[in-house]
């Protein structure tokens, strides 16, 4: 093979299996990683309301924190098997509190310290909500709405458990918008059209080395009268 075929098949080889790589990687990742639902309550506004998209990254409990927005299911609380979406503000071991007064005294502690919570569509405890102080067993979440005053959560079962979610009720975690599906479709996108360069450059590899072993063609051997 002629040094420019032999440098097209490794470009070909090399460019073609990244294609692949990046292509069926993405595909992959969307299908088993990533996952999407559609919110059907008022229990999180204003962060999402009913009809809205999420995109969530699949994982259990273990891989979540304090602040994430997760969806779930808990069939044995909700009475159906339909993912539900809470915001997570403690984990095993935390102490949560609220809400015994106005002021910081109004608002959610965990361990002891007030929260900050800029996502909240009302006030920090709900109105009417009585107050709770529970610690969060281990392996265990608690989760409230964004929406206190109208959000079945956490504070609507604690004489069980304190309210708490076990991790392996948590099926992912909410991803910020459509920032990781548009690069999985990117890197998808990508993969497609490096694959298809990689292709194209087999191809020019192939009719080089073809050109190279084309043979020479010999002069006649003419015999001229003397």
């Amino acid at each position: 093979m002629s040094g420019a075929g032999r440098r097209l098949g490794v470009a070909a080889v090399v460019v073609g299996l990244l294609g692949l790589v990046l292509g069926v990687g993405g595909l992959a990742y969307a299908r088993v990683g990533l996952g999407g639902a559609v919110v059907s309550s008022e229990s999180m506004r204003p962060t999402y309301g009913p009809g809205d998209r999420i995109f969530y990254e699949r994982t259990d409990g273990s891989g979540v924190r304090r602040g994430d927005v997760v969806l779930l299911s808990a069939p044995d609380r909700y009475g159906f098997d339909v993912l539900v979406v809470k915001r997570v503000i403690g984990v095993g071991g935390d102490r949560v509190a609220c809400c015994a007064g106005t002021g910081t005294a109004g608002r959610v502690t965990v361990n002891g310290k007030p929260i900050e919570e800029p996502y909240l569509g009302g006030e920090a405890g709900g109105s009417g909500i009585p107050a709770y102080d529970v610690r969060v067993p281990e392996g265990r979440l608690f989760l409230l709405g964004d929406n206190r005053a109208n959000a079945r959560d956490s504070r609507a079962f604690l004489d069980d458990r304190g309210g708490t979610f076990a991790e392996s009720e948590i099926r992912g975690r909410a991803t910020d918008g459509y920032a990781l599906p548009t690069v999985i479709g990117t890197a998808f996108l990508l993969g497609v059209v490096l694959t298809l360069v990689g292709v194209g450059l087999g191809i020019g590899a192939r009719v080089v080395r073809r050109r190279g072993r084309a043979p020479v063609p010999v002069a006649p051997n003419w015999h001229l009268p003397a």
